[in-house]
């Protein structure tokens, strides 16, 4: 069994495939955190505590008088450490008592171990499928003062390297509590010699690397925006100085949240690093009346011995099978065109049509119809929360339409934005006080529009019932949900003043009752999510939708360091990746056709532009990339990814998905900007099996795998900017 408790010593050994976490409870009840790294075999390690010298370590070096507590809790590496009773970092819970005070004092109080994965209430997190996949302890700590008990829970996965963590806080005491902080996990180091790595950026330049040492005092990302956002995603990677793709140690956090989030690392004065990462204490409080409780959304750990290169494996292999749900979950997903960047808002049903019979004619299989198609929306400011067709432009309403796409062998698809609301819309009317906001102070406009608030189940309702009476009005296989805005103004008519900073948390909270019921009514339906491009690219969204739109920045180029930064964390089956028009619509770039289609074709293949505009040779070229695509997307939506040269270190870039039985593998190299007598140069591949023979698509002679892994392929000399190669692989023997 991979979680073993040392009655005698106390001590909680979870053991991963390849990793091991220690925790022991002291003899004053403290949980303390003894080691997390490569796996341990013994189960003998109370020794992993500091000795007991650090209780002068503190406390500016003073013994204790003896009627005072002898433990320092400055230095002691704690599992959920709270503030006020010596420890004077950054606590992962905070909670205010009647009589105002905030001190808190978490001791052991019971375990218990069981197998399998509980669900966590009313919030996405990874699962099981059988009991005998998983490993669960619960661990219950008590404040005897404020009736406070928390549940931490630990699941130890039995075939992925990685280890989820939720708390759960409950008031078992007489009188409300308040809770100020209540973060996921909270995570000692003994050391600090770490680069902090995150995935910033903005909208249309997405998850770019950031990688900086650690250094004394805090280094913290965050989201206060309502939404996981464009700018932090809710991930951070420590990383020994040495670590590279392939080599050295890295410790992985990744929260299964949409909403605003923190995550920190802490350098205290003796060197030791705090982790710690949850739902975001700035702005947020929530009420706990006698009895209540309130659960953290998980987070997600991963440790690697192997480079980044083997954390990102383990998240993609967890969260594309055991985050991800649904039918399509296990399915490859469909080539898609979207009309957007070919029409925009300015269409009929005979230009849809049009791009449509193109499609079909070029292999594409779905037909995605995007903004503008309900209320009477001819730009984007009107018309959002009243989500009926707009029958000048479609006369005959989304049935005749889907009718038309389906009669050409394609899968009929539609853009929603449910959690907006145009002031100029007929539900807005009915409804002003069904948005976000605050009373005696302006309505903050962005994109022409509001959001509405989920804290209500009314407004969920509402929307959810006119999103399916459209869903049953015709024969939809594919909705793009969108979510163009973040929250300003964030209050609800429908809470009392002391439930205020609950607002953010509750909407996500009924967001994903929404999608739940949604999800659930259609099953046939593929959901992809979408905010405003790739602002809500969290895991949270991929539990309900399985694939997101990465980023609304469609430039190949652009897009080779958005894709490499989301592979950090996030499969290449939950990435839609387009080819759109050139000049390109974002940043005016013109790239061969060709190259377009490789980088697109690193995630979910589509296209994002009028077909009906292209040259024959275009059109000759596109159908051969679907005809391609179809062969390699197994290889690519379920295979594992390595990345091989990053766009952040250079002129180029280079990736290579292997299927799991190392038979088929799809590599692809994208040299930026032409250089003058450019070196000769071999890319070196990996991933494969050594002893393997591989037969190379084009080619003539047979590679051996530690040949092209160790020597490597000789790289074409590229003749002008943006240019790229794709090799597809296949063993030719056993």
């Amino acid at each position: 069994m991979p979680i073993y408790y040392n009655e005698p010593q106390r001590l909680f050994h979870l053991q991963g495939p390849r990793y091991s976490y220690v925790m022991q409870v002291t003899p004053e009840g403290y949980l303390t955190h003894l080691y997390w790294g490569r796996r341990l075999h013994s189960h003998d390690l109370a020794w992993l505590l500091p000795p007991l010298p650090r209780k002068l370590r503190g406390q500016f070096r003073q013994p204790p008088v003896p009627e005072c507590r002898y433990e320092p809790l400055e230095t002691l590496p704690q599992e959920y450490p709270g503030y006020g009773g010596g420890d004077f970092r950054h606590p992962a819970y905070q909670v205010q008592l009647p009589d105002g005070s905030t001190v808190g004092e978490l001791t052991y109080l019971t375990h218990r171990i069981e197998p399998g994965k509980p669900r966590l209430s009313g919030l996405p997190a990874t699962y099981v499928e059988s009991p005998d996949e998983a490993e669960t302890l619960v661990i219950t700590l008590a404040d005897r003062v404020s009736g406070l008990t928390v549940d931490l829970t630990y699941t130890v996965f039995a075939h992925h390297d990685a280890l989820a963590r939720s708390a759960r806080l409950q008031n078992t005491g007489s009188g409300n509590l308040k809770v100020l902080r209540a973060l996921s996990a909270a995570l000692d180091f003994h050391r600090s010699d770490f680069d902090f790595l995150h995935l910033s950026g903005a909208s249309n330049r997405e998850r770019y690397i950031e990688r900086t040492p650690l250094r004394p005092g805090m280094q913290a990302i965050e989201s206060r925006r309502g939404a996981s956002s464009h700018q932090q995603n809710p991930f951070i990677a420590l990383l020994s100085r040495d670590a590279t793709e392939d080599h050295g140690e890295v410790y992985g956090f990744s929260l299964v949240y949409s909403g605003n989030f923190v995550a920190q690392a802490e350098v205290d004065m003796y060197h030791t690093t705090r982790v710690s990462m949850g739902i975001n204490p700035f702005d947020f409080s929530w009420l706990l009346e006698p009895g209540e409780s309130f659960q953290t959304p998980e987070v997600v750990m991963v440790y690697s011995d192997q480079g980044l290169g083997a954390m990102s494996r383990t998240y993609h292999d967890l969260y594309r099978t055991r985050l991800a749900r649904g039918v399509y979950r296990d399915q490859v997903r469909p080539i898609v065109v979207n009309n957007w960047e070919a029409t925009y808002f300015d269409f009929d049903a005979e230009k849809l049509e049009s791009i449509a019979r193109v499609a079909a004619d070029l292999g594409i299989e779905v037909f995605v119809l995007d903004d503008g198609w309900f209320g009477h929306r001819d730009n984007d400011e009107s018309s959002l929360g009243d989500w009926y067709v707009n029958t000048r432009k479609l006369p005959g309403g989304l049935s005749d339409l889907a009718k038309r796409v389906s009669s050409l062998g394609l899968g009929f698809g539609l853009w929603f934005e449910p959690e907006m609301i145009s002031p100029d819309s007929d539900l807005y009317r009915q409804h002003p006080d069904w948005c976000l906001h605050v009373p005696g102070r302006p309505r903050t406009l962005r994109r022409h529009q509001l959001v509405l608030d989920f804290t209500r189940p009314e407004v969920r309702k509402a929307v959810g019932d006119m999103i399916a009476a459209v869903l049953r009005s015709a024969p939809i296989r594919y909705v793009k949900w969108d979510m163009n805005r973040n929250m300003t103004e964030i209050g609800s008519a429908a809470l009392p003043p002391e439930r205020q900073r609950e607002t953010a948390h509750r909407y996500i909270l009924g967001l994903y009752e929404l999608l739940e019921r949604l999800t659930t009514e259609f099953p046939h339906v593929l959901f992809e999510s979408c905010a405003g491009g790739g602002g809500r690219f969290d895991p949270g969204m991929l539990y309900y939708m399985p694939q997101t739109w990465t980023s609304d920045n469609t430039d190949a180029i652009g897009r080779l360091k958005i894709q490499f930064g989301t592979s950090i964390v996030y499969p290449a089956i939950a990435m839609e990746a387009h080819v759109s028009a050139v000049p390109n619509h974002q940043v005016g770039r013109i790239t061969p056709l060709e190259t377009r289609g490789h980088v697109a074709m690193a995630g979910n293949f589509g296209y994002e532009l009028d077909l009906t505009k292209l040259t024959e040779k275009e059109r000759a070229t596109i159908r051969d990339q679907v005809a391609t695509y179809k062969r390699i997307r197994p290889v690519i939506q379920f295979g594992d990814l390595y990345r091989i040269l990053s766009p952040f270190e250079g002129n180029e870039a280079a990736w290579i998905y292997v299927t799991k039985d190392k038979r088929q593998a799809v590599a692809f190299y994208v040299h930026i900007l032409a250089e003058a007598n450019p070196p000769v140069r071999r890319l070196r591949l990996k991933g494969l099996d050594p002893d393997r023979t591989y037969r190379i698509e084009g080619m003539d002679r047979l590679y051996r795998g530690d040949e092209l892994m160790y020597a490597g392929l000789y790289l074409p000399d590229p003749w002008g900017d943006f240019q790229s190669v794709m090799w597809h692989l296949q063993a030719v023997d056993g």
